[in-house]
């Protein structure tokens, strides 16, 4: 929190142009206590008591007196001069309701190889050059929550649209579910109101990233979560959903002659009875697949129970 607020106190847009809203989301020590922003002259601190990112976002929506939005969660450390190129964008590019950027990782320490593929889960994007579109799931160009922008009536329309429909009013984090997705909602509700959505590169948020998430089982419940979240905003949505993979949860036909054949192989050459064993752990490539059939698998059950 104070590296975030830090960085908010040093944007280069003169304070006089924005507005600071800190909501404190059922924290165990009230924020109000423990930050000081009479360095802003447009500051308020804003308790929200119900837990999750939903209500924090929507509260911020309520009493946000601005025309543009931009969300930064505690872990983001937004660049000096990010706000000012929110602006620039927001009159160069008056037809997007919803635009971010990248995201560039500060690791508590220095990640594994393993976790590479699975940087985009953590928020973690490269974005080298402008694009914008109007068409839903279109993720190449869809912002996420860290220093997402969204004009004021995207909000407005995501606070109806979450009244009409029940089933993803907490479809992002709430204590320590990792649900996810929201931030992909209320992006496309611009594209409900016929504008785009778009992705700069000079916008680029720091991601803080602790030890915890750069852990094979934590990656595994993200992967799973994530899986569960696409699948209701999709059915949420109307759009077709993602199959669920032809497997067994507890081995797939690929991975069972992957397996078969590792015991061949050490058998043949004489291992020791400890090494065979090992051949029967499962890769991580099979948890994460795994991993995400559970969560579409519990997706789908909310539908078809």
């Amino acid at each position: 929190m104070c590296r975030t607020l830090h960085a908010l106190q040093g944007q280069s847009l003169p304070k006089d142009q924005w507005e600071l809203l800190l909501i404190d989301n059922a924290s165990i020590e009230t924020l109000q206590g423990n930050w000081d922003l009479s360095w802003h002259p447009h500051s308020r601190h804003l308790l929200e008591r119900e837990l999750g990112l939903t209500p924090a976002r929507l509260r911020g929506i309520r009493e946000a007196k601005g025309e543009i939005l931009v969300f930064v969660d505690d872990d983001n450390i937004l660049p000096e001069n990010y706000l000012q190129f929110v602006v620039g964008i927001s009159k160069e590019y008056p037809f997007l309701g919803a635009w971010g950027g990248g995201c560039e990782p500060e690791f508590e320490m220095s990640p594994p190889d393993w976790i590479m593929p699975y940087l985009g889960n953590l928020a973690i994007l490269n974005i080298n050059r402008p694009s914008w579109t109007n068409q839903y799931f279109d993720y190449r160009c869809t912002p996420v929550g860290a220093g997402m922008c969204i004009r004021k009536n995207v909000g407005q329309k995501y606070l109806e649209t979450l009244v009409s429909r029940a089933s993803t009013e907490h479809l992002d984090r709430r204590g320590g579910d990792l649900i996810s997705c929201g931030d992909h909602d209320i992006a496309y509700c611009a594209i409900d109101l016929g504008l785009g959505v778009g992705l700069f590169p000079d916008l680029k948020p720091t991601h803080l990233i602790p030890n915890k998430r750069v852990d094979k089982e934590y990656i595994l419940k993200l992967l799973e979560a994530d899986a569960f979240s696409s699948y209701m905003l999709r059915k949420a949505r109307n759009f077709k959903v993602e199959p669920i993979p032809y497997q067994s949860v507890k081995e797939s036909r690929f991975a069972r002659f992957k397996r078969c054949t590792r015991e061949f192989l050490s058998s043949f050459r004489g291992l020791f009875k400890l090494e065979q064993e090992k051949t029967n752990e499962k890769s991580f490539e099979e948890l994460v697949q795994e991993a995400r059939t559970r969560g579409l698998k519990k997706a789908a059950a909310k539908f078809h129970p």
